[in-house]
């Protein structure tokens, strides 16, 4: 009887690491595709698997390490607590433009009194003297 319990659990074990590898190498061939970031905690977070399995199974780690190599890297990422929000973002872009546009009015308005005065300066020099 506890011979059969046994290997009905040892059975129930390679089962699952069986399915828990495998959806790892699909989290990580997902994740290729997508031309996601890809490193030991992404493919656990797709995956559902922890770290710990990446890092023992030689073969995922292997293909992981691959992948990340040809992964482009980029300045790191800041902390979603960091990002800005879209309605921020919108809200900041808004006030940007406002801010655009009243400098362009107002060196439209410098230009326009510039050359105003430097045409009152040309016809002064032009008159005769006395």
């Amino acid at each position: 009887m506890t011979s059969d319990r046994t290997t009905n659990l040892a059975a129930a074990t390679r089962r699952r690491v069986t399915e828990t590898r495998a959806r790892a190498r699909a989290a990580l061939r997902r994740l290729d595709r997508e031309g996601a970031v890809i490193n030991y905690v992404t493919v656990a977070k797709a995956a559902g698997v922890s770290r710990a399995l990446l890092y023992r199974d030689r073969e995922l780690r292997e293909e992981i390490d691959n992948l990340r190599d040809r992964t482009p890297t980029t300045a790191p990422r800041q902390p979603a607590s960091q990002r800005m929000s879209q309605a921020s973002r919108d809200e900041l872009l808004a006030a940007l433009r406002t801010a655009i546009h009243d400098l362009r009015t107002e060196n439209h308005a410098l230009r326009t009194r510039l050359a105003a005065v430097l045409g009152e300066e040309r016809h002064a020099a032009q008159l005769p003297s006395p």
